[in-house]
């Protein structure tokens, strides 16, 4: 695919390829308990996503404790020990440039707990009921 393809925000296959590597390494360094932090140490957090730039020179890591609770704690800490986890990522991700990375609190778990509100809204149900009667009806036939 042409550079100019990209631009339209779809990522290219290197920069998922390398965004995974830097994901597995950084969930391998948060489960073996790499980092002495009283924060981290206390909690599970997990790494659902890591998208780079284009250039591969930036990561965003996005994290979620588990439970969802004390992130801005997590993100503090893991901002405290960014020069040794962004050290530990070049060390054990082979790239010419060792990407500066960046932490966020993921999203998508508020995206779920959204969909999950709306489905069990009296309209959404109303209309799930209605499919079923009519479901129900074109059985009997």
């Amino acid at each position: 695919m042409s550079r100019g393809h990209q631009q339209g925000g779809e990522p290219s296959q290197r920069m998922l390829r390398v965004g995974e590597l830097v994901r597995h390494t950084m969930s391998e360094l948060l489960t073996r308990s790499t980092i002495n932090d009283a924060v981290l140490e206390n909690l599970v957090v997990t790494v659902p996503d890591v998208r780079m730039s284009p250039d591969l020179k930036l990561a965003t890591i996005y994290v979620m404790p588990l439970g969802g609770k004390n992130i801005s704690d997590v993100l503090a800490a893991l901002d405290r020990h960014k020069k040794l986890l962004r050290g530990e990522i070049a060390r054990r991700v082979n790239l010419k440039f060792a990407p500066d990375i960046r932490f966020k609190a993921d999203p998508s778990f508020d995206y779920g707990a959204k969909i999950d509100a709306l489905l069990d809204s009296p309209k959404v149900k109303q209309d799930l009921a209605k499919s079923e009667s009519v479901e129900i009806s074109d059985e009997a036939k």
